[in-house]
């Protein structure tokens, strides 16, 4: 477990360094690539079948995730962390970011209690709606992390340090409401179901702050949801019929049919 859990740590701090130095619009759609490589290990290393299905759904979804990163758009050159607190402050991302805590409070305060414990969509949607907005922080840090290594010391700016509370909170708030919906929903409906809707939230939170389709043409787009949309295919698919090759054989039951014996019977 110790192992396991090293592991998970330099998977997330990878992850975390990725927003640093590529849009939020392509990262976030290649968090698919660890579903393939789970389903790859799971047959190799715990005996898994990965049946037609499993192998299909690995396919799209590797070819959605090279046609995203073949059309993805530039990063924006960031010299400070004042320039990603400019970006945040404009009009549209507040509004942005208004509607979101509104939402948040509403479905925490209102429908949690009410119909919480019944409906998958509430508590995978605080959590997508939260991570859009961790994302965006998290991409304000990394910056700044990449800015001060580079020798542009970043952490003297109360901005940085803003974003870095927003990452934390943000984190136990989505931590939190994602562990009830595992606890209470089952997992192969959960995770297709938050993955569709925190990496849709997070694409339209960073064309929104980032303006991250500005410098590219109708063509490109297109290419892009089209992308985006055949990793959600092979992400569905996957967790659809995960579990198809695994299911037991079910051994045929052989029953003896029961004749009456007329000769035994007296007239």
């Amino acid at each position: 477990f110790m192992y396991l859990n090293l592991v998970v740590i330099v998977g997330e701090i990878a992850n975390f360094a990725a927003y640093a130095f590529a849009p939020a619009l392509l990262v976030t759609p290649l968090g698919a690539l660890s579903i393939i490589f789970s389903a790859v290990l799971a047959h190799f290393i715990l005996q898994e079948k990965l049946h037609i299905f499993g192998v299909l759904g690995c396919a799209l979804c590797m070819v959605g995730s090279t046609t995203i990163v073949l059309h993805a758009p530039h990063e924006r050159d960031i010299h400070s962390v004042k320039e990603v607190w400019q970006l945040a402050t404009e009009l549209g991302f507040i509004l942005y970011t208004v509607a979101v805590v509104i939402l948040v409070t509403v479905l925490i305060f209102y429908y949690v209690p009410r119909i919480g414990q019944t409906h998958l969509f509430i508590y995978v949607a605080i959590c997508s709606l939260t991570g859009s907005l961790t994302v965006m922080a998290v991409k304000a840090v990394g910056i700044a992390l990449k800015l001060t290594f580079e020798g542009s010391n970043q952490f003297k700016y109360f901005q940085t340090w803003f974003f870095t509370l927003v990452v934390i909170g943000c984190c136990l708030l989505q931590i939190n409401y994602l562990n009830k919906a595992l606890d209470t929903f089952n997992t192969a409906v959960v995770s297709p179901v938050y993955y569709v809707m925190f990496t849709s939230l997070t694409i339209f939170a960073s064309i929104i702050m980032f303006k991250d389709w500005d410098t590219q043409n109708a063509s490109q787009i297109a290419t892009e949801l089209c992308g985006f949309v055949t990793i959600l295919s092979g992400t569905f698919l996957l967790h659809k019929t995960k579990d198809m090759g695994n299911r037991p054989e079910e051994t045929p039951v052989f029953t003896t049919p029961v004749h009456s014996d007329h000769n035994s019977q007296t007239l």
